[in-house]
């Protein structure tokens, strides 16, 4: 039950907080997302006042173009109010493909996973992470995820949710930022294997 549960909400998740709004991947979502109703449908409970900050969020008059928000805090050319990527917050000097993208990398390779990225961008993108666990939960790989989740992601992104809420400055990335806390404190309640603890320095 928890791969199902993790291949439906990684998938969505990692859409959001990674495919530009405009895209082909993500506007059939945020068809869906307009109506709240589907938080009734959302496999963890919680996520009512989600629903109704993305609703918000893609009602008639938005406080910004959903298209200008995404570029502000996942494009930039400004610094990023919270950084999307793993190593931001796991190294010392904040930087990307830093020593924690390299364990990744390293754990990716031990188990024959190839990143679907694009422009040679780090691999411990929030979003790249999520799809990442929604496939290998879509193939059944329970070990896998454990791992993925418990090394790679679960120690690093509350704290990038966190942050992601609080700077989001637009109603629709508040509110995915809360379902993604919702969901993924879930993942962790049901993770079989202890979550690593890393030091965060961002």
């Amino acid at each position: 039950m928890m791969l199902e549960k993790i291949a439906l909400t990684g998938r969505v998740l990692g859409i959001l907080l990674y495919a530009p709004p405009e895209s082909k991947e993500c506007q059939p979502l945020l068809a869906t997302l307009q109506d709240p109703t589907w938080a009734a449908e959302w496999p963890h409970e919680g996520c009512q006042q989600a629903a109704a900050l993305i609703a918000e969020g893609l009602a008639d008059n938005p406080p910004e173009p959903l298209a200008e928000a995404y570029q502000r805090l996942f494009v930039g050319p400004y610094a990023l109010p919270a950084p999307p990527w793993g190593s931001v917050y796991l190294d010392k000097e904040s930087v990307l493909f830093g020593d924690s993208t390299l364990r990744l990398r390293q754990w990716l390779r031990v188990n024959g996973i190839e990143a679907q990225r694009e422009h040679n961008e780090p691999e411990d993108h929030i979003g790249t992470l999520l799809m990442m666990a929604a496939w290998l939960a879509e193939e059944k790989q329970q070990a896998m995820v454990s791992g993925l989740l418990a090394e790679h992601l679960l120690p690093w992104a509350p704290r990038y949710l966190e942050l992601l809420q609080q700077h989001a400055g637009h109603p629709f990335y508040q509110g995915v930022a809360q379902l993604a806390q919702v969901t993924l404190a879930a993942w962790a309640a049901d993770c079989p294997v202890a979550i690593a603890k890393w030091e965060l320095y961002y």
